[in-house]
């Protein structure tokens, strides 16, 4: 089923130039935005007083997501699909190994849904992008869709556990 899953979302890539182009800036550079999207709200947002505890429970949980990521990749080895698939359509290089779960996934989803109780329409951007950078990286052929979804919900749980370590 992860196979056939991502074989729909891969074959969407290197069929039209534009489209690539749009895959490509989500996966690689669509996060960097929402970063800095992020902090420039929590610094000018009009609750001040609140919002460098907001930042460093946003951003905490999102840096434990990606090294609890990090862990888990280091103890179990699992081939990125071009590296399994002969037929898999790769819009750029990417290295080899550590495909589960996908750091970017977990990453944004913590930050996503740690945001989420903070400022919850705002927040439905960020879940938003983070759906859209996940499905990019199975079309730009680096991750198998179940890396992705792993990635979501272990990051949604890190996100929701962090804010609840730090709400007042």
């Amino acid at each position: 089923m992860n196979e056939t899953i991502f074989r729909f979302f891969n074959d969407f890539a290197l069929q039209n130039e534009i489209f690539d182009t749009i895959i490509i800036f989500l996966t690689d550079k669509f996060g960097l935005l929402l970063i800095f999207g992020l902090i420039v709200f929590l610094f000018t947002h009009k609750h001040k007083e609140d919002n460098i505890r907001n930042i460093f429970v946003i951003f905490i949980s999102a840096l434990a997501a990606w090294f609890v990521a990090r862990v888990v990749k280091f103890f179990y080895f699992s081939p990125r699909p071009f590296e399994v698939l002969d037929t898999a359509n790769v819009l750029f290089e990417y290295e080899p190994g550590d495909s589960f779960p996908s750091g970017h996934a977990t990453f944004f989803s913590a930050l996503a849904t740690s945001f989420y109780f903070y400022h919850k329409y705002l927040a439905w951007i960020y879940i938003i992008g983070a759906v859209l950078i996940g499905a990019s990286r199975v079309i730009a052929g680096i991750h198998w869709p179940f890396d992705i979804l792993v990635g979501y919900v272990l990051g949604g749980i890190i996100g929701y556990f962090a804010y609840l370590l730090f709400k007042k």
